[in-house]
C-alpha cells in the first residue's frame, strides 16, 4: 500500500484533536465505525505503483528491482519518492509523486482490481449503519479515482496523504479520522472503531493510534504480532464478523 504524505495543508474539515479513550461511556464493546486503508486493503493497487516504479527509473537511467519495490510498500510517498531519487530519478520529491500518481491512475482507468470481499464488506457494513472512513496516504487525484467507481456514501470521508503532516506508519492519520468521526458523535472514541490494514506502516499507524486493528496481508508478509488480528483475507467477512469481534476485545 504505497502511501503519499506530507506537505500541504490539513484538510477543509475543522481542526482535529487528538481523540482519547472513554473513561465511562461509551460501551467499548460497541463498534461504531470501521476505518479502511486503501492501496492493498480495498484494491489491489501495489502491482500499478511498483511498475510505475520501474518505468519511471528506468526512464532515467537507473535501476530497480522487484525487491528494493517491496521495500516501499506502505511507506509514505515522500518517504518513496527520496529512494527513487536514490536510484537515479532526477525530479524533485514533488514531482515524483505526481508522476507515479498519474500512471497508477491511468492503469485504474484500464482495470480496477479490487481486493476480494472488500467491495462486499463495505456494502454490508453501511447497511448495517456502521460508519466508514477511508484512512489512505495516496493523494486525492487517485482517492477520488476509486471512490466514483463504488456506490454513493460508501464512505462518509477520506483522510489521505496530502491532508496530513505526518504519514504512516505515524498515527497522525488514523487519530485525525477518528477525532472527525467524533465531531459528529462526542460519544465515540477511540474504542469503538476497527481499522483494516494491508502493510507494517500501515498496521503500525493504526495500533500506535490505539485502535483494534485487523491486518490483511497481502503484497508483503505481516510479522507475528499479538497486538493485532490477523484475517487472511476479507473474502466471506460480513458486518456481524467485525462486530462480534469488537465485543470479543472488549472483555
Amino acid at each position: 500500500m504505497h502511501s503519499s504524505s506530507r506537505e500541504t495543508d490539513l484538510s477543509e474539515h475543522a481542526e482535529s484533536s487528538v481523540p482519547h479513550r472513554s473513561t465511562g461511556e461509551p460501551d467499548p464493546a460497541t463498534l461504531k465505525a470501521v476505518l479502511w486503508d486503501m492501496d492493498g486493503t480495498l484494491v489491489d493497487t501495489e502491482p500499478y505503483w511498483i511498475a510505475s516504479e520501474q518505468e519511471l527509473v528506468e526512464e532515467h537511467g537507473g535501476s530497480w528491482s522487484h525487491q528494493q519495490a517491496l521495500t516501499l510498500v506502505g511507506q509514505s510517498l515522500w518517504f518513496s519518492a527520496g529512494v527513487l531519487q536514490e536510484a537515479g530519478i532526477g525530479l524533485e520529491r514533488r514531482a515524483i509523486i505526481d508522476e507515479l500518481t498519474r500512471r497508477v491512475i491511468n492503469r485504474i482507468r484500464g482495470v480496477l482490481p479490487w481486493r476480494p470481499g472488500a467491495r462486499e464488506l463495505l456494502a454490508d457494513l453501511r447497511q448495517e449503519g456502521l460508519r466508514c472512513a477511508l484512512v489512505t496516504m495516496s493523494e486525492g487525484p487517485l482517492v477520488r479515482e476509486i471512490l466514483a467507481a463504488l456506490p454513493s456514501g460508501s464512505f462518509e470521508f477520506t483522510v489521505t496523504g496530502d491532508q496530513v503532516e505526518n504519514g504512516k506508519p505515524h498515527p497522525e492519520p488514523y487519530l485525525r479520522a477518528v477525532a472527525l468521526l467524533g465531531q459528529s458523535d462526542p460519544t465515540l472514541s477511540l474504542d469503538n472503531c476497527i481499522a483494516l490494514e494491508d502493510s507494517v506502516p500501515g498496521v503500525q499507524s493504526a495500533l500506535a493510534a490505539g485502535l483494534t486493528t485487523i491486518g490483511i496481508p497481502h503484497s508483503v508478509p505481516l510479522p507475528e504480532d499479538e497486538a493485532r488480528i490477523t484475517w487472511t483475507t476479507l473474502s466471506g467477512r460480513s458486518a456481524a464478523d467485525l462486530l462480534a469481534l469488537k465485543a470479543q476485545v472488549a472483555r
